[in-house]
């Protein structure tokens, strides 16, 4: 078992190494887009702590990813040219105005009737930090209702797929205060003292993968702790584990708000690669697909699941943007996911610690049969 996780952490170090090098081989087109897939493998590491390692199927990630972009999204929006050039002493974003009612005033605090909860987002920092606490407190009141009531299965899926839906027709519906189908663009850059977050440039793209390494090393030491082996318990046997003692609902909440604040601010560094917040996110096509990056990776591996998301959409980019296959790229993609399902059920990250366990089975063996005879010669020596 030391031995394997001896490896594992090789791989964790060599994975790290590689996505920390890129902008040396990189120009920065290709820098703005390895940092979109470097987040979405941030969202592989959410599914895999919840589905994986939980068993919780959470058909609603994208709620948690949506969440953390519109708040940052909210910030930077009041932070650009066109919310600044309104006439106001405060800033007032372009399609307030384009929706408001004639003769209202151009004011922040009451242009229209919900318009004052953008002030505290003058701040970029309040929409930093409700990136992270919006997704955290949904989760949490979610995770009470859901598994203090023993709700399990795939009720949870049912649960949370309805929860991501009647989210995304709020925001929709919203239009006033959220702009609706056309979300939030032509946002500022994320700006820190005085320096500012270019997305196209090095220094953004090195947020991202730095914040990606810290939490796909955060993710593992956290499923290695005791709390990690409780968790697989419960999934494996969650009656058992309560005939143990154990606290279930407790540790299911934890690790499904762990997991909602990865996802929330994988959704604020997309808004600084991507510089929009969209609806979409919150589409229910997005949260399955989050699950398909788990799936191929590996949801059992934090790291395969991590992997599994930025190679399905790499290849998805390249696929779609072939001209023979533009029109069945997603056929394509759908295709690969049947075959890892029936021919690698446990993902390419099962598939890679099957190589290893093979690779080191001579080995051990070896080392076995030294020891035996070794035993033996000393129990001879013993006798003689």
């Amino acid at each position: 078992m030391a031995s394997r996780q001896r490896y594992d952490f090789l791989l964790y170090g060599l994975f790290v190494a590689a996505i920390l090098l890129a902008p040396l081989m990189l120009d920065e087109f290709w820098l703005n887009r390895i940092a979109k897939y470097l987040v979405f493998g941030m969202l592989g590491v959410a599914v895999a702590l919840s589905w994986g390692y939980a068993g919780i199927l959470n058909l609603g990630q994208g709620l948690f990813f949506g969440a953390g972009a519109y708040m940052l999204a909210m910030s930077l929006k009041l932070a650009s040219p066109t919310s600044l050039q309104q006439g106001s002493d405060t800033p007032v974003p372009d399609f307030m105005l384009w929706n408001a009612e004639p003769g209202a005033l151009t004011q922040l605090c009451c242009i229209n009737k919900g318009s004052f909860i953008w002030l505290p987002f003058q701040s970029q920092w309040f929409g930093v930090a409700m990136g992270i606490v919006l997704p955290v407190v949904i989760a949490t009141i979610t995770g009470l209702i859901v598994f203090r009531n023993r709700i399990s299965g795939v009720f949870v899926s049912i649960i949370t797929l309805a929860l991501v839906l009647l989210v995304r027709l709020l925001v929709i519906d919203a239009q006033p205060l959220t702009n609706g189908f056309n979300g939030l663009t032509d946002l500022a850059w994320l700006t820190i003292g005085a320096f500012q977050f270019d997305p196209y440039s090095r220094a953004t793209y090195y947020l991202v993968a730095i914040a990606l390494s810290l939490v796909l090393v955060g993710a593992r030491l956290l499923v290695s702790t005791r709390a990690g082996l409780i968790l697989q318990a419960t999934r494996d046997d969650e009656t058992r584990a309560r005939y143990l003692g154990l606290d279930v609902p407790s540790y299911q909440i934890f690790f499904f708000v762990v997991s909602a604040a990865i996802c929330g601010f994988a959704g604020m560094l997309y808004v600084m690669v991507s510089e929009f917040a969209s609806p979409t996110f919150m589409d229910l096509s997005f949260s399955i697909t989050m699950v398909v990056w788990a799936a191929v990776g590996g949801r059992s591996s934090i790291l395969g699941a991590c992997v599994g998301a930025i190679l399905i959409n790499m290849i998805e980019a390249k696929v779609s943007e072939t001209k023979a296959l533009v029109e069945v790229w997603k056929a394509v993609v759908g295709l690969i996911f049947v075959l890892v399902v029936l021919y690698l059920p446990r993902g390419l990250g099962g598939f890679a610690h099957d190589l290893l366990d093979r690779w080191r089975a001579p080995a051990t063996e070896a080392a076995s049969d030294e020891g035996l005879v070794a035993e033996s010669r000393d129990a001879l020596a013993e006798r003689g």
